[in-house]
């Protein structure tokens, strides 16, 4: 329990420090705006082209690895769609949000520290497979579901190929087959953004806590946090386990990826519509909140705690 407590309180310090500095109004509320825009614009993207133009992704692909995690993923952002809308009457870009939040993981703060503690090596490999596809997938479909609703084909496609995270995912597949040519200075620039994306994040969604507090009530962040933490990670675990053959430590790792709280990727995504944000952020800070106790406690019960 120490161990996950560890893991998580970087993820409350920074959230901590951006609502401590609105309070103190040390940082103004468009400072929040501004950040997030930069981290959404800037620096995801930059995080995503150098995934994937980096990635070390095997010629053949472990596909019972891929269905049971990504199923798991699906039903739970369906539901969570699905519940947000009929029981919450939230629409458009607010279901978007629902559903991305209960689906998409912290890896970064609390997926890969707690995998690689639980693994070691072992674990790397098929950790990097889901940090490589993880965040792209997700942030597609989110921006396909929220842009697709009201726009023709023609003008889905403007905008898709004008949205700044399909712009780091396309420009990182193209410059993946020569990306060791590409000069050392170059990456070294794209490390300096992608490196800002998550405290620069976590700040903002701590200043967005400051403003929006608990506005959407406790309700739905608990259904969302209930969906990731609990209904995505046993998926995943039924269809790696008892569906499909794989190591131990691949359905290990696949189960405790979908156990990380929501991802902060939610609250970006909610701010650049400036809907849902009050429910992405309530989530976020719920789930890692909650995380402490049912991570260890998926630890414990796959025998790696």
């Amino acid at each position: 329990m120490l161990a996950s407590l560890f893991v998580v309180l970087p993820v409350f310090g920074l959230i901590g420090l951006g609502y401590l500095a609105r309070g103190t109004r040390l940082l103004r509320e468009s400072t929040g705006e501004g950040l997030s825009d930069f981290v959404f614009v800037l620096a995801v993207p930059c995080l995503l082209f150098r995934t994937l133009a980096k990635a070390d992704i095997p010629p053949t692909q472990p596909w019972g690895y891929w269905i049971a995690y990504f199923s798991g993923l699906a039903v739970v952002w369906v539901l969570a769609m699905l519940i947000a809308g009929r029981c919450f009457a939230r629409k458009g870009p607010e279901l978007v949000v629902s559903g991305f939040a209960a689906a998409q993981s912290n890896t970064v703060f609390v997926g890969v520290p707690m995998i690689l503690k639980a693994y070691g090596d072992a674990g790397a490999v098929p950790l990097g497979l889901l940090l490589a596809v993880h965040l792209p997938v997700t942030m597609t479909v989110a921006t396909l579901l929220a842009e697709g609703r009201s726009a023709s084909i023609a003008m889905l496609l403007r905008r898709l190929f004008a949205h700044p995270i399909i712009i780091g995912i396309l420009l990182g597949s193209a410059v993946r087959p020569f990306q060791a040519q590409v000069p050392q200075p170059f990456w070294t620039l794209i490390d300096l953004l992608a490196g800002a994306a998550v405290p620069c994040a976590l700040i903002s969604l701590g200043i967005a806590m400051r403003r929006y507090g608990l506005e959407s009530g406790l309700a739905l962040p608990a259904v969302l946090s209930a969906l990731k933490l609990g209904l995505h990670p046993l998926l995943v675990y039924g269809l790696a386990v008892h569906v499909f053959a794989m190591p131990a430590h691949w359905s290990g790792v696949a189960v405790l990826f979908a156990a990380c709280p929501c991802g902060i990727n939610a609250y970006l995504f909610a701010e650049r519509y400036r809907q849902g944000v009050a429910d992405a952020s309530s989530a976020i800070t719920l789930s890692t909140l909650l995380s402490l106790f049912t991570t260890a406690a998926w630890l414990t019960f796959l025998g790696v705690g």
